[in-house]
């Protein structure tokens, strides 16, 4: 799993009752994108994090891809 700065990251409930939570990749510590990454989420707390199966991630797309 590689990421970039803005890159948005969905961590799945584990349970049925659990909410997903969302966020937005502020840095990455691993070499070439990978993690540990510092997540700054939706409610505004911050976490560094090592993703996991229950984990994706939104890429934004780049300058290029855009009209």
């Amino acid at each position: 799993m590689r990421a970039a700065p803005g890159s948005r990251i969905v961590i799945h409930g584990a349970h049925v009752d659990s909410a997903e939570r969302r966020g937005e990749v502020i840095e990455t510590r691993g070499e070439n994108g990978g993690p540990p990454y510092l997540v700054r989420f939706d409610d505004g707390s911050e976490s560094l994090i090592f993703p996991g199966p229950d984990c994706e991630l939104e890429h934004s797309p780049s300058a290029s891809d855009r009209p």
